[in-house]
């Protein structure tokens, strides 16, 4: 069965994409830290991290460095929160977020899926696509 972000991915279900190639999806988080929380995904759907083959977990990284550069800019954050967790959905993915504190890194802080503002999650994916100089659908022009 796929998982939740395979159908993101393949447009079952719908996702806020800011970044996207034939290799790597990132899409903003619907349970976030802060408001321009990014998953960083590979398309292929590998449970665990340490499974990727060294290509892809080297672009997964690359993509993550860029988005996070994006993230801290985007939300003039003092930095780019970086975590992998791996138990919520058995599909790798790179939790990318603004932060300023350490005390940010903490899920039982999380935004519930709906608990969020929709205007404000739109408002997060259209700043860090401008920085990241993507579309809504996440490809480059």
């Amino acid at each position: 069965m796929a998982s939740v972000f395979t159908k993101i991915i393949e447009g079952e279900l719908p996702g806020r994409f800011v970044y996207r190639d034939d290799t790597v999806v990132a899409f903003l988080s619907i349970e976030p830290l802060r408001y321009g929380h990014t998953l960083v995904v590979p398309i292929q759907e590998v449970d665990k991290w340490t499974d990727l083959d060294e290509e892809t977990w080297a672009h997964l990284n690359a993509i993550a460095k860029e988005v996070g550069n994006a993230v801290k800019n985007a939300f003039d954050a003092k930095r780019a929160g970086y975590i992998i967790a791996g138990f919520d959905v058995p599909h790798t993915h790179i939790h990318i977020f603004p932060t300023d504190k350490m005390e940010e890194y903490d899920f039982a802080k999380a935004y519930a899926a709906d608990a969020t503002d929709a205007a404000a999650m739109d408002e997060a994916a259209t700043r860090i696509r401008q920085h990241l100089g993507t579309g809504e659908d996440g490809f480059r022009s």
